[in-house]
């Protein structure tokens, strides 16, 4: 059997064929490097023989977190061909879209999403589909598929992985993830987030984002460790597993809701954190007081920054520094360069806000299929983030806001998350947003979105009292809305483009904004 530098799976099961990789807490089942290489070798070859697939075909996946995804991911590796996993929160039309534009062979799905996949599967006249659990097609499969002989001979700059970026009123885009990009991460995220072969990851993202599936699940098994999957986010399984000395876990990752949730949950005051070397966040502004509220529980939560399209680790800040540079998300990683600038393409100055741009072998080398959104997105191979960034005096990075969501009141730049995190101060608060509405005289002004934590309560005059004592007046929300939850995509950021259309508020700039 040949072996290729990119598959990890192979490698330990020739070096720790016994240790656990993977643990699906859904189903139960614990699969050692020994039996996961097996099962990704008898996929590998049922796909190329059954479905014909091969070099540059893609593999599209459409299922609730499952150890199984990971699977068809390192199968298509050593096929050589393209892993394209697709949001499950998606609806039929957009999810159409999607397959239509990345042209699957073949449709791999579980039983609670079966109907939506073979519907689009129809629509888009993909033909070939492998159903997911016990008794279903993919399991008999496996069992019936010898092993692959032959790896395909692919290099770093092939492409590895599709990954739609979340849309906003305009359509997703295909970020290209090459096995470099992928490998680069694994590299870049090692040290900072302290990844070995004895750490044991819980992976409660979904794995269709780069959130889930890079932070940190392929970087823990690309070092020989252990990864649980949830099937969907449960703060108290969470929380009762992190506490549990038999499971192990030390590494956790997620968004900031998620560490909301579970700090809001009862048993977040009894629970234990001390096994955990690592408590990493990314995908959204966190807000400083809900850094605090972990702190205070031993925690101190590592803050980084990065997008679909840089693979996506950009900025990591070292755990050591989390509670003094507490917003920040740190400095760039090892093999990663990064640059703030001013609308005129020059270097901003220190804490001076401009755009962030990243160049490096963990950025994407374009989109697929969209010729349009490379010559927009890149400048002599930096990449154009899209958010709002200042560095400090100590060279500490800190991402204020997506422009997309920045709003101009009475000439002032006024940055949503700025205000959101003053917002979480207020212990009634569950969760805050702030968008921007139009208005005669300012131009635009804050509209604040709020979710009162139960059994609590909260007038807009407190919120207006405590904004005036906190915020220079134009950064203050002049309009105050109440409602039970705020809605969010798939990951838990709070999706804004919702609210502006709950709320029949316009925003020119969601159409062209890129999505992290």
């Amino acid at each position: 059997m040949s072996v290729r530098y990119y598959d990890w799976i192979a490698h330990f099961s020739r070096r720790t064929p016994d240790k656990i990789a993977l643990i699906d807490l859904a189903s139960g089942r614990r699969f050692s490097y020994a039996q996961l290489d097996a099962r990704v070798s008898r996929l590998a070859t049922h796909l190329r023989d059954r479905f014909r697939i091969a070099r540059g075909d893609r593999v599209a996946v459409l299922a609730l977190n499952t150890t199984d995804t990971l699977e068809v991911q390192f199968a298509c590796f050593r096929l050589g061909a393209v892993f394209l996993p697709l949001n499950n929160r998606l609806t039929v039309p957009e999810l159409q879209f999607i397959v239509g534009d990345a042209s699957p062979k073949v449709m791999i799905h579980d039983s609670d999403l079966a109907e939506t996949a073979l519907t689009v599967a129809r629509l888009c006249n993909v033909s070939a589909s492998l159903l997911f659990g016990a008794g279903g097609s993919y399991e008999a499969a496996i069992a019936d598929a010898r092993p692959l002989e032959q790896f395909e001979d692919v290099s770093l700059d092939d492409i590895s992985t599709i990954m739609y970026t979340s849309g906003t009123t305009g359509l997703p885009k295909g970020a290209i993830i090459t096995h470099g990009m992928t490998f680069w991460n694994c590299v870049n995220l090692g040290g900072p987030a302290y990844i070995s072969p004895s750490s044991v990851l819980l992976t409660v993202l979904p794995l269709f984002h780069t959130g889930g599936l890079n932070c940190y699940t392929n970087p823990v098994l690309h070092a020989g460790g252990t990864v649980y999957i949830m099937r969907a986010f449960d703060p108290a399984l969470a929380l009762q597993l992190i506490s549990d000395p038999a499971q192990g876990i030390n590494v956790f990752f997620g968004v900031p809701s998620i560490y909301q949730f579970m700090a809001q949950h009862p048993a977040f005051a009894t629970s234990d954190f001390s096994r955990l070397v690592i408590g990493g966040v990314g995908g959204a502004p966190m807000p400083v007081p809900l850094l605090r509220v972990w702190e205070a529980r031993g925690v101190a939560l590592q803050q980084g920054y990065g997008m679909t399209e840089t693979s996506p680790s950009v900025m990591v800040l070292d755990k050591e520094d989390a509670g003094r540079k507490a917003g920040s998300s740190g400095k760039p990683v090892l093999h990663t360069e990064v640059r703030i600038v001013r609308p005129d393409g020059t270097d901003a100055a220190v804490g001076e806000l401009g755009e962030l741009w990243v160049k490096g072998p963990n950025v994407t080398p374009g989109y697929w299929n969209r010729p349009d959104a490379n010559q927009s997105s890149f400048t002599d191979g930096w990449l154009h983030t899209g958010d709002a960034s200042r560095i400090d005096e100590d060279g500490f990075y800190y991402i204020v806001d997506r422009w997309k969501d920045m709003y101009i009141s009475g000439g002032e730049n006024v940055y949503p998350a700025e205000v959101e995190s003053v917002l979480h101060q207020l212990t009634a608060v569950a969760e805050a947003a702030i968008i921007g509405v139009p208005n005669e005289q300012w131009g635009e002004v804050g509209m604040a979105i709020v979710a009162v934590k139960p059994g609590q309560t909260l007038t807009p005059s407190e919120i207006h009292a405590h904004c005036a004592a906190n915020l220079a007046k134009f950064k203050c929300p002049r309009l105050i809305e109440f409602v039970d939850a705020l809605p969010r995509n798939a990951t838990g950021k709070i999706h804004k483009p919702t609210l502006r259309k709950q709320f029949n508020v316009s925003k020119p700039t969601d159409a062209s904004a890129a999505a992290s």
